[in-house]
């Protein structure tokens, strides 16, 4: 099977590292803009090849993996590149532009809109991790609009590698998802930011962090090429979120000012119940 990662990132890297384990008869081509991306995804032996669109028409699978932007200018390239029976997906993070932007593409049966939901902070060729999306989240939206034999093909491999799948429609993953992802991506920027600019008066507060502030603010290391444009594409959804966990943030320092201790100690254990929420799942899925 002729497989096409276009983006050979932690994700595209991911994805190939499965498929060689899973499917004994996978080729795995790769392209990408980041020439050094490719040379390392090979000697790593990610990638069999390195490729170029213009063999795109050989595909059975393509896995398009790089920032939402870029995705948005590239998928209807790719989509005219394919043969008829070649299944492409991706793994953007926002759904409803790039949904929009394929609505009339001749080839949008061709085409899987895909969000798994995993991931590190780290990115490139060497980030990719086997087994990454286990028991992870795959959005899928507007499944009915691929053709049935190929959203089966990429189905297939999706619980092979021991994904669950979940069904939505754009708007709703992109409104739901700024809650879970895009917010939690901010707040680990800000935190870092504040403390840096902290840093410069007083240079000790680094050895002063404990792993509490290590593990939030290590969403800070994530790639800003990959996130600026997110933002921008869902902007709506998270300048809303922005704007409830403002008012949270405010309500709580206001409590501060007051020396209403019972109140905050209670804020805190309404919280406590997130604990429940996120029973049961694994700690790395983002």
């Amino acid at each position: 099977m002729n497989t096409f990662i276009i983006g050979t990132g932690l994700i595209g890297g991911s994805f190939a590292k499965d498929l060689k384990r899973l499917r004994s008869d996978v080729k795995i081509f790769g392209i990408d803009t980041n020439d050094r991306h490719l040379e390392e995804a090979r000697a790593l032996k990610i990638i069999d090849q390195k490729s170029s669109y213009d063999e795109l028409h050989q595909a059975h699978m393509v896995i398009v993996s790089v920032p939402v932007d870029v995705m948005v200018e590239e998928l209807p390239k790719i989509l005219d590149a394919v043969n008829d029976d070649a299944v492409v997906f991706d793994g953007g993070s926002t759904k409803s532009l790039i949904c929009k932007t394929l609505i009339d593409h001749p080839k949008r049966r061709n085409f899987l809109a895909c969000h798994p939901i995993a991931g590190t902070e780290f990115s490139g060729p060497s980030a990719a991790i086997e087994g990454l999306f286990v028991d992870k989240t795959n959005i899928i939206c507007e499944v009915e609009k691929t053709a049935f034999k190929l959203q089966e093909r990429a189905l297939e491999l999706f619980q092979q590698m021991g994904m669950r799948i979940r069904y939505m429609n754009p708007e709703a993953h992109d409104k739901h998802i700024a809650y879970v992802s895009h917010l939690s991506h901010i707040s680990s920027f800000m935190l870092g930011k504040t403390v840096i600019e902290k840093e410069k008066n007083e240079r000790d507060i680094f050895d002063m962090a404990g792993s509490g502030f290590e593990s939030t603010v290590r969403l800070a290391k994530s790639s800003p090429a990959m996130w600026a444009p997110i933002f921008e594409q869902n902007r709506d959804n998270v300048v809303e979120t922005l704007r409830e966990y403002i008012h949270n943030l405010q309500e709580f320092k206001q409590l501060l000012e007051k020396g209403d201790y019972e109140g905050i100690f209670k804020e805190m254990d309404e919280t406590n119940k997130i604990k429940e929420i996120l029973k049961g799942i694994p700690l790395n899925k983002k």
